[in-house]
């Protein structure tokens, strides 16, 4: 399909692309004016579709100079102009403005591929389903459901709205299924968390551009099988093809869920090797990583060094020097945001408070807690609670902490009272673990943490018969522990041990060596002994 900008325009028409300010486009129209061109449709329809493309903030004087009541009836072309420029906007409900004015021409206009296929995308943005279908319905009926352009706009359409069933089908009914169309079906089911399918199709592509291979990485990530996309990404080097920002998003998430610090420096070195602009997203991925991995030093390097921050780069840096007990430097962190004038959302309150409950400020925790309505207007949800219950208990105040589970005014969570079961475990606090624990079975009958909690509770107070008696309880409601795993990373290779699995290619060598280990250390035991 042409595009519309390929069309060969009059050369002062042309000058629309170099304007810096309105007044300069004012200066051309005048010349056109004066000259008489605008009086020909051709020439009208060029000069507003370079004006409406041209620049967003000029898109309402393009409405103007079409709407001119000397001017003669507008051609397809300026409409299809118009349809496209406000389907880029915030606004692309507009185009269908233009799409009417196509089917209520008096000059016997009707729409083409160029409106179906602007239409299309204009539906995925709006996220309006029932305005799609209804343009999928008047592409069928205009005779343009076999245009590859607008087939692959409509498997992307569909994708938007959640509709996998409906992309697939529209994939199938392609009979010669283009590169785009490929690419955008594969997209679509990596986005939708079927990366079996996509997988499968990126397999049969005879020729796979770098969008099919981002699209596998971010969908493997995304679907939590961050080893597979960290492997695929290994692949994507090995065949040459370089991995844009929102691929190296995913292989940063990938690293972040497998703990894998050693891959996510080499996804960094990657990153400054091809010259990659650190954008906010990409810089706050970077922090994430580098603070999840444990790296906090470096988190703080590439933190400070973004040259643009915003509420969530600051929220992610103030996570990090939570979770690596940094508590006060998060509080500290959060002051420095404030003075740049960044507003703090939710997810800030929770890193917040989480700095609170590393540093034992009970008190201040209690006062940024109330902040969040007081000063920001913004309603504590669940995980603030939950965090509150955490301070309380840590801090030793499990009364208090039980008190403010009764004052909630949601329906406390099981998280909520794991909490206060975990404070009641240090603090060997067995009537108020009793409560809790049947507290969280309620909310989560299945759930085995509650019962590992109150068995550890009993066990450190020696209470055997009621361990016995929580197993049976256990085994007798069909609840069962989830295996413990452990990951670690060996020269760059992310290795998963599961209890009781013996999967691993090298678990022989690795039993034979742990066998030689407790060899050695039931002779020092010995030794100890008679030596005492």
């Amino acid at each position: 399909m042409r595009s519309l900008r390929s069309i060969a325009r009059h050369p002062t028409i042309s000058l629309v692309d170099s304007c810096s300010s309105l007044r300069e486009i004012q200066q051309i129209q005048t010349q056109l004016l004066i000259n008489g061109l605008l009086n020909d449709p051709l020439l009208l329809g060029q000069f507003v579709a370079s004006i409406a493309l041209s620049n967003p903030a000029y898109l309402d004087y393009s409405d103007h100079v079409l709407d001119q009541p000397e001017n003669p009836p507008a051609t397809l072309f300026t409409l299809n102009s118009m349809i496209r420029a406000y389907s880029r906007t915030s606004n692309p409900h507009k185009s269908f403005h233009f799409y009417n004015r196509i089917l209520n021409s008096t000059n016997g206009l009707s729409p083409d591929n160029y409106t179906f296929n602007f239409l299309v995308r204009t539906c995925a943005q709006m996220l309006a389903r029932e305005t799609g279908s209804s343009v999928h319905a008047a592409v069928i009926k205009y005779g343009f459901r076999n245009d590859p352009h607008i087939q692959s706009g409509l498997i992307y359409m569909y994708s938007e709205f959640g509709c996998l069933d409906s992309s697939c089908l529209m994939f199938e009914e392609t009979s010669e299924p283009d590169l785009v169309s490929q690419t955008t079906m594969l997209s679509a089911s990596a986005k939708l968390g079927d990366v079996n399918v996509a997988r499968q199709l990126f397999d049969g592509m005879q020729q796979r551009d770098s969008i099919a291979w981002n699209a596998m990485i971010s969908g493997y990530a995304q679907s939590g099988q961050s080893r597979e996309a960290l492997n695929f990404f290994n692949l994507m080097q090995v065949e040459g093809v370089r991995a844009n920002e929102v691929s190296m998003i995913s292989v940063l998430s990938a690293c972040t869920h497998l703990g894998a610090l050693d891959q996510g420096r080499w996804a960094h070195t990657y990153i400054e090797k091809n010259k990659l602009q650190i954008t906010l997203p990409l810089g706050t991925a970077l922090v994430d990583m580098y603070a999840k991995c444990g790296d906090m030093n470096k988190a703080m390097e590439v933190f400070w060094s973004m040259k643009e921050k915003n509420v969530y780069s600051w929220t992610s840096a103030m996570n990090g020097l939570a979770m690596n007990g940094a508590g006060k430097k998060c509080l500290e962190l959060f002051h420095l945001m404030k003075l740049e004038g960044i507003r703090p959302n939710e997810v800030t309150f929770v890193a917040l408070l989480r700095g609170c409950i590393v540093a034992g400020l009970v008190e201040e925790g209690s006062e940024h807690f109330d902040s969040m309505r007081s000063i920001y207007r913004l309603e504590p949800q669940l995980e603030h609670y939950g965090c509150m219950v955490d301070l309380y208990g840590r801090a030793g105040r499990l009364d208090e902490a039980l008190n403010f589970i009764n004052l909630m005014p949601l329906k406390p969570h099981a998280a909520a009272w794991g909490a206060l079961l975990n404070a009641c475990k240090i603090y060997r606090n067995q009537e108020l673990g009793e409560l809790a624990s049947k507290k969280m079975v309620e909310l989560e009958a299945k759930s085995h943490g509650a019962y590992v909690l109150l068995s550890n509770i009993y066990a450190d107070s020696k209470n055997w018969d009621e361990v016995s008696n929580l197993r049976h309880t256990m085994n007798v409601k069909g609840v069962k522990k989830i295996p413990g795993c452990s990951v670690i990373e060996v020269a760059g290779e992310v290795h998963e041990f599961f209890v009781g699995d013996k999967s691993h290619q090298r678990y022989a060598e690795i039993e034979k060596l742990l066998e030689e280990c407790r060899g050695d250390l039931n002779y020092q035991d010995t030794q100890l002994t008679l030596t005492l």
